[in-house]
């Protein structure tokens, strides 16, 4: 990899010249692969696996396993994702000790929203949001197979939100930046980065930073992280939020033994970086900030108190008499096991099944935001087909199915590649007809319609496996 020169002497007068060598010879090498496993759904541990000290759950692999072609894999029994970007459960861990409705603002591929859906503590809500259209359907994929239905996944620009207010006790802002710390993983990194990139940058993230802050409690959290090593969008932009958008710096508990780096810019003030020459691991630079307002510390804020404003001039939907909870056949409403207030919405020919909070927290981003695409929500129980309500892929990845009600059918290796490649599968005859819940590893893939001589394989066809082959070698997680 040949490094832009003057990305090399800007990083030498950042951190010294050895230590910027250091760098340099670190991004020639790759990084041990490394996952996160989910508790809900899966207790092993990987084979010849080491633990990510920072983290309860993620594991540095022995080698690279063939993840297209593992099927726990599209279960959501684990997420391929950076060691360093895993340091967030940290925060999350110190400072969130009660539930909160959390705003995860650029949250596509879905790495840190599924670890912070893992993380939060129980009763909260997490807004997982991402600007980009085609990256906010790979971030509702994401969402969806990891399983827990306290989720709303919006498709918008941050300015959308400004008009919301006050909702979010915590915010994550994992901004775009120039990705210096991508370069080793991806060659366009290197040839888009330029001086000039850096400055477009810093900027860019000032401005998301303003749009967004308004929807931060008096006293709530903000985590902001990038993947870059340059001071402007590190160091130079906690510092402006501190002074220009009013907030503390606060630490986190380390270990000296994880080799995270400091403040590189001579300020009194804590962040956390994780150079590749040091930490295994990419870049990953991260801070916490409380926003000012608050008294004695961290104020309390129960979602009970969450109500929509009143918007007088806007008129009512034609549809707004399917936004509400409505009479389902019992058989529908014993799809989900919880203990959650439960509530059933109709929108067209699906039904969800979201949470009394939930719901409150999706009318106030709805009435006060400005026109907030919602993708995903808690959980698509089934849509209508004919006269009957066929349950939808999101029950059968949810941790709140009951899986009781659906016959079951455990399929071989062979059997759940092919169903994951949306191809017919044939059950054996013990299996009723209807509708059933197909497993791997006793660990749901998905939902078909047997209809005796075959199954009608429900998969989602956008996520099948498009490769038409198999590698001589398989090589899974566990």
């Amino acid at each position: 990899m040949n490094l832009p020169s003057s990305f090399i002497d800007r990083t030498s007068k950042l951190m010294g010249e050895d230590a910027c060598r250091e760098l340099c010879e670190a991004l020639q090498h790759d990084t041990p692969v490394s996952i996160r496993v989910n508790k809900g759904k899966c207790d092993s541990v990987p084979e010849s696996s080491v633990s990510i000290p920072w983290t309860a759950d993620g594991y540095y692999l022995s080698g690279r396993p063939t993840f297209t072609f593992d099927p726990l894999f599209h279960a959501g029994c684990y997420y391929v994702q950076e060691a360093s970007s895993m340091f967030l459960e940290k925060a999350v861990d110190k400072y969130l000790k009660s539930p909160v409705v959390m705003l995860d603002l650029c949250a596509a591929p879905g790495g840190k929203s599924t670890l912070l859906r893992s993380s939060l503590p129980d009763g909260s809500i997490l807004v997982a949001n991402e600007v980009t259209r085609n990256r906010s359907q790979i971030l509702a994929e994401n969402i969806v197979k990891w399983g827990n239905p306290e989720v709303i996944v919006t498709n918008n620009d941050p300015a959308d939100f400004t008009s919301i207010g006050p909702l979010f006790d915590a915010i994550l802002t994992d901004v775009p930046c120039s990705g210096e710390g991508m370069f080793r993983k991806d060659e366009m990194a290197v040839e888009e980065w330029s001086p000039a990139n850096v400055g477009l940058c810093w900027e860019r993230q000032r401005r998301i930073l303003r749009d967004i802050w308004p929807c931060l409690k008096p006293g709530g959290i903000l985590i902001y992280s990038t993947c870059t090593f340059n001071r402007e969008e590190n160091e130079d932009n906690v510092a402006w939020i501190a002074g220009e958008l009013g907030a503390e710096i606060l630490p986190v508990d380390v270990e000296e033994d994880w080799k995270i780096t400091g403040n590189l810019t001579g300020g009194d003030f804590p962040v956390y970086r994780f150079l590749p020459h040091k930490t295994v691991g990419e870049g990953l630079f991260l801070a916490v900030l409380r926003k000012n307002g608050c008294k004695d510390g961290y104020e309390e804020y129960f979602m009970e108190d969450i109500k929509p404003k009143k918007n007088k001039k806007a008129s009512k939907s034609k549809n707004d008499k399917n936004n509400r909870p409505v009479a389902f056949p019992k058989e529908v409403k014993e799809w989900i096991k919880t203990d959650r207030e439960t509530e059933y919405i109709v929108d067209g020919s699906m039904v969800y099944a979201v949470s009394g909070k939930l719901n409150a927290v999706e009318k106030v981003m709805k009435d006060n935001g400005h026109n907030i695409n919602i993708l995903h929500r808690g959980i698509t129980l089934g849509e209508m087909k004919g006269k009957d309500w066929q349950p939808h892929h999101s029950l059968a990845m949810s941790m709140e199915i009951n899986d009781n009600v659906f016959p079951k059918a455990e399929l071989s290796y062979e059997q759940a590649i092919a169903y994951l490649r949306k191809e017919a599968v044939v059950l054996d005859s013990s299996v009723p007809r209807g509708y059933a819940l197909v497993t791997y590893s006793g660990v749901p893939l998905g939902f078909v319609k047997n209809i005796g001589n075959r199954a009608n394989n429900l998969y989602p066809q956008e996520w099948r496996i498009r490769s038409g082959y198999l590698p001589e070698e398989i090589r899974m997680v566990f």
